[in-house]
């Protein structure tokens, strides 16, 4: 028996990739206990940011935290409204300048259909595994939050944004010709971001520990079912996939406190 204030996911890309889970005892590879049965039961919750049992809000903090937490601003969803390059404040200027004044990407990956994306660079494979993305390119490098957010949202004009979590776990996506997909991009391109195009279109192709794709999938909810067993079938993005067709977001459930127990 295990217990676990849950935070997203570990991993490390490799072929297929290993999934961590941390617990208070240390770390579970996740990936050894695919075809075991698992009983997952909701006992509390712990803000992320403030430590306390408190109900949690949203990303894995507490009402007053999420208003309050520099990482969770709103240029963290919408990288175009980071002011650190200004040197504006918005919570926490010693934060967002950390976070939003290092070199960040825009790119395409497909998950449920090609999309464009943003992160850091240091963040890379690291948020396509998150999102469940089994292929990738870079498309941008700029040295900045703020730019990158001006490269998404010109090529969101072009490309969705959002990822179907349900395809994506049923791995139905689409077939795309990245050849084709890059040049595209690179035309919706505003001309001042035209330098800081990655002109090397290699795709990254990443490979997910799974026995057997769902056909249908229901979500998990530790709020509303404090309770569950089932046998683990599968990982992909921050989702732990079960034979029943069940699916558990442990990335949503930050903050969340569970006993886990293997069979």
């Amino acid at each position: 028996m295990f217990q676990a204030t849950l935070k997203k996911m570990q991993t490390e890309n490799i072929k297929p990739i290993n999934y961590f889970l941390d617990v208070e005892a240390g770390f579970i590879k996740l990936n050894q206990l695919i075809g075991k049965t698992i009983r997952i039961e909701y006992i509390g919750s712990k803000c992320s940011n403030c430590g306390l049992e408190k109900e949690i809000f949203r990303q894995g903090n507490c009402k007053s935290c999420f208003f309050e937490n520099p990482a969770t601003g709103e240029w963290i969803m919408r990288p175009e409204l980071s002011k650190a390059h200004l040197g504006q404040v918005d919570r926490d200027l010693e934060y967002e300048s950390k976070m939003q004044l290092q070199p960040h990407v825009v790119y395409l990956a497909v998950s449920s259909h090609l999309k464009v994306g943003v992160t850091r660079k240091s963040q890379l494979p690291t948020r396509w595994i998150d999102q469940g993305a089994h292929q990738a390119s870079l498309v941008l490098e700029v040295p900045n939050r703020y730019l990158a957010g001006v490269g998404e949202v010109a090529l969101k004009r072009i490309f969705s944004d959002k990822t179907n979590w349900r395809k994506m776990l049923q791995n139905e996506s689409e077939s795309v010709n990245w050849n084709e997909a890059r040049n595209i991009a690179i035309d919706g391109i505003p001309k001042e971001l035209k330098p800081y195009i990655v002109r090397n279109n290699s795709i990254q192709t990443l490979v997910f520990p799974i026995i057997k794709y769902p056909e249908k999938v229901k979500s998990l909810n530790l709020s509303k079912s404090q309770l569950y067993k089932g046998k683990l079938i599968g990982i992909k993005g921050q989702y732990l996939i079960f034979e029943d067709s069940t699916v558990f977001n442990v990335r949503s459930h930050e903050g969340y406190r569970i006993e886990l127990n293997i069979f």
